[in-house]
């Protein structure tokens, strides 16, 4: 388990907050952080090298999954 001294907070508005806790509920994730972590870690990885700049292309595509999960 990692300590708190690994971790920082992310604020998020309310409204989404609870949006992705009903999305949450009965979907295997044990907490609306866990689910976060989760997407926030997929669009990551999906990067093979960290010092790659983004194209356009990519930057769009992110911008559109972070808009069509509520982020944006």
């Amino acid at each position: 388990m990692e300590s708190q001294e690994n971790k920082v907070t992310i604020k998020i508005p309310r409204p989404l907050y609870n949006r992705i806790k009903k999305i949450v509920e009965g979907s295997g994730f044990n907490s609306v952080t866990d689910f976060i972590v989760y997407v926030l870690r997929d669009i990551v990885s999906s990067k093979q090298a960290e010092d790659e700049q983004l194209t356009k292309e990519e930057l769009t595509a992110i911008r559109k999954r972070l808009k069509s999960l509520g982020y944006l």
